[in-house]
């Protein structure tokens, strides 16, 4: 594990998955990321795929290549690239493991940052192959709901900025879980407020589909407390909370890419929503946790 800290949080990331574990706000002793075994991530980081690809698997030139759901670098154990007192780069690179699941030259380098406010995270994914890449990059922070004792679930809400019109989501198929329709329906919203509660997640995850979304804010209704997550390098936001558990958490997940449609298996360079780089090109996508 490595911790960086500032004078008012400290972060605690694993190096296997380069997985955030811990964010404490060192004022409040307050721990806003989710550790227990109901569900035993805390922020795992998704690549090369995002959710489940139809046969556990995509095409390359019509050859099948297995993909575990969410890709494969949660599994890995990352490289210290740089390290200093507030910040960590963590590191790692398409080897003779990663290739029988994705073929390709690569290096994904993430950097936690503390900040006056909180965290801030950066992912950049290098192409270091001859031919294009195409690939999915997702974020999946788990936070603890609610903030203080006392409260509910339903005591908090998410609030949209700029306020959608309109605003739509994935249809997931709920068996097996989590693959796209392919269709979309109406979320509920309220002048850009989402109200949460447990029974709005028995379907699954909520994928929303509005890529004009500058950011979403956790908030209770009953203290000042938020976090706030910045949007603008990201596609799309997913959120989740285990299904039928009334768990205490709620995952914020900002996605470039998306699950699968069901029964729609194809090749790697035609998923929809996936990222593409050149060769020799490279892309960094970044966001702030903002603690109040």
């Amino acid at each position: 594990m490595i911790t960086i800290q500032n004078d008012k949080f400290q972060a605690i990331i694993n190096e296997v998955g380069a997985e955030l574990t811990h964010l404490v706000d060192l004022k409040t002793q307050r721990d806003l990321i989710w550790n227990n075994d109901l569900w035993p991530k805390h922020a795992p980081v998704l690549f090369p795929a995002i959710g489940r690809s139809n046969d556990d698997a995509y095409l390359i030139d019509g050859q099948k290549h297995e993909m575990p759901q969410h890709g494969f670098v949660s599994g890995l154990r990352f490289d210290v690239k740089d390290q200093a007192v507030d910040h960590v780069t963590l590191s790692t690179k398409g080897n003779a493991e990663t290739q029988q699941y994705y073929p390709f030259k690569y290096e994904l380098d993430i950097t936690f940052t503390v900040v006056a406010d909180g965290l801030h995270l950066s992912f950049t994914v290098d192409n270091q192959d001859t031919q294009d890449l195409s690939y999915s990059l997702g974020s999946h922070p788990a936070f603890n709901v609610p903030f203080e004792d006392g409260e509910t679930f339903d005591d908090y809400e998410l609030v949209l900025d700029p306020k959608p019109a309109k605003l739509e989501q994935f249809e997931i198929v709920k068996t097996p879980n989590p693959y796209r329709s392919g269709k979309k329906l109406e979320v509920a919203q309220t002048d850009g407020v989402i109200a949460l509660n447990y029974q709005m997640f028995d379907a699954g995850l909520i994928i929303l589909d509005d890529s004009a979304l500058k950011s979403i804010t956790l908030r209770s209704k009953k203290n000042a407390h938020t976090i706030k997550l910045d949007l603008t390098d990201f596609d799309y936001v997913t959120l989740w909370t285990k299904e039928g558990a009334k768990a205490p958490f709620l995952c914020l997940e900002p996605f470039n890419g998306l699950p699968d449609v069901s029964g729609d298996l194809r090749e790697l360079a035609t998923k929809e929503a996936n990222h593409h780089l050149a060769a020799g090109q490279q892309e960094t996508m970044q966001y702030t946790i903002h603690i109040n």
